[in-house]
């Protein structure tokens, strides 16, 4: 058995705080999973109307994964990635991050959580920072919440603006700065703490194929170099694609899975099944269909002859 040593051990990399572990001899950084057990969102409109965001979503993310929410608008997506940072809390249902329950996590607590171990990228880089404060004044900012001695070990503001080549632009303001320089800038505020979980909403949208490449690279080097886990919300599948799992939100559920490049549908409550939608095309509403067991693993699903046809 390999022995881990039961206390992390802080250190500074490329101008980031993370606790890392010693396993058989080797440092490794330390991501956090994520656990949802039938999470249920409601909300209230203007008009008094109740609208059920989720519906029934149980999901598990192991540390350190990188994953991407893909679906429309209106899918749950977003909504989902609120409630993983503790922004909103569940109608119904249980939020795991790592050991910790935040679905029922007091506000005091959920702030502690939110400045030292998960942090969210809002949607619009103009969400995520002050718009008359330099570049280095805004992660000065962002690690105002962190403790003195967390603060001693990460590597000084100009480094980190480096990581994201924003070196030159370390004494600009940021409302004179690109779309894509603020993304930039979004990103290294949001891991200026060194989180374990990083959340992000659309960060690739509104801009450039060159600037969303480029904001791309930095998130998948940011897991690839520290371990931490990401999870990203977007509506475009070419973003999608550069992540190892893709879960895809129909109707706020979870609806399909890829991996590896595979396509898989999610069994949903009473053994619901969303068919891809190049299927669902084919085979509309109310279409019969004949489950029939191949083997251990396989399942042929075939309609009568005529059916669906026009």
């Amino acid at each position: 058995m390999v022995a881990t040593t039961p206390a992390p051990v802080t250190v500074g990399t490329k101008g980031l705080v993370v606790e890392e572990y010693v396993v058989g001899g080797t440092t490794r950084a330390r991501g956090v999973s994520v656990r949802c057990e039938g999470v249920v969102h409601l909300y209230r409109t203007f008009e008094g109307h109740d609208v059920v965001a989720l519906r029934g979503v149980d999901l598990v993310i192991q540390p350190s994964e990188r994953v991407a929410f893909l679906g429309p608008s209106g899918s749950g997506k977003s909504t989902l990635l609120a409630l993983l940072g503790g922004i909103q809390r569940p109608s119904a249902g249980r939020i795991f991050v790592g050991d910790e329950e935040i679905s029922r996590m007091g506000e005091r607590f959920l702030a502690r959580l939110r400045a030292r171990r998960v942090s969210t990228m809002l949607q619009g880089a103009g969400r995520n920072l002050l718009p008359y404060a330099t570049a280095s004044q805004n992660i000065a900012f962002a690690r105002l919440a962190m403790e003195a001695e967390d603060r001693e070990h990460a590597v000084p503001a100009p480094e980190l603006l480096e990581r994201v080549d924003l070196g030159a632009q370390a004494d600009q303001t940021v409302s004179t700065m690109s779309g894509g320089q603020r993304q930039r800038l979004a990103l290294a505020c949001a891991v200026a703490t060194g989180p374990d979980l990083l959340l992000a909403d659309e960060p690739t949208s509104q801009l450039s194929h060159q600037d969303r490449d480029h904001v791309l690279d930095l998130i998948h080097a940011l897991g690839d170099e520290l371990g931490t886990t990401i999870i990203v919300v977007t509506h475009q599948p070419e973003v999608a694609a550069t992540f190892p799992r893709t879960i895809t939100m129909k109707g706020g559920r979870v609806g399909a899975e890829g991996r590896a490049g595979t396509e898989y549908v999610v069994v949903g409550e009473e053994g619901v099944l969303h068919l891809p939608s190049h299927v669902a095309a084919e085979w509309p509403a109310g279409t019969l269909v004949r489950i029939e067991p191949m083997d251990y693993d396989r399942l042929v699903l075939s309609r009568p002859d005529g059916e669906g046809e026009g």
